[in-house]
């Protein structure tokens, strides 16, 4: 059975944790200034929020039971995110598992953007989504709200916005949406 917190997670997004390595040089020669990877804020947050749409859209369209239904998943994401969502689908594939309904993007609220990375929160309605394992015992727990609300971290590289991480989070204007 899916661990409760990473079942919710899996429907709609996972965990990234970035590592960042610096070499040390000594007396570096100057680099140019390197330019934003947009134009302005606006557009960062109109990229991050048609990544993430896109995603839901290709999970929505998952069959656990063809794993070629997961590649359009895989291509919105990056790093350790898009890792456990290869395992994570994988797994269910594995097991047997039978995925119903769709997620649908209730709110999409921009936070930051800073260099490579673009934040948002955004308010999901799951309600319709359902998991099942091969016996068509639900694997969603009894108490999984309808809406949830995910933190979302992207990453722009190589022109490419990806998702790189999603946290659930509490946010009571998502509940009473």
């Amino acid at each position: 059975m899916i661990h409760h917190r990473h079942a919710l997670t899996s429907i709609i997004a996972l965990v990234l944790t970035s590592a960042l390595v610096m070499g040390c040089s000594p007396a570096p020669e100057p680099t140019p200034t390197p330019t934003a990877a947009f134009a302005s804020e606006e557009e960062a947050f109109a990229a991050a929020e048609e990544t993430y749409r896109a995603y839901i859209d290709a999970f929505n369209e998952v069959d656990l039971g063809d794993p070629n239904t997961f590649e359009p998943v895989f291509i919105f994401t990056t790093g350790d995110y898009l890792k456990l969502e290869r395992e994570d689908l994988s797994a269910m594939h594995a097991r047997g598992d039978i995925r119903g309904g769709t997620i649908e993007v209730i709110e999409f609220s921009p936070q930051t953007y800073k260099g490579s990375e673009v934040t948002a929160r955004v308010c999901t309605d799951v309600g319709s989504t359902t998991f099942t394992d091969s016996e068509g015992v639900s694997l969603v727990p009894a108490d999984r709200p309808s809406r949830v609300a995910l933190d979302l971290t992207f990453i722009v590289a190589h022109g490419k916005t990806l998702l790189a991480s999603a946290e659930p989070v509490e946010d009571d204007r998502c509940a009473s949406h």
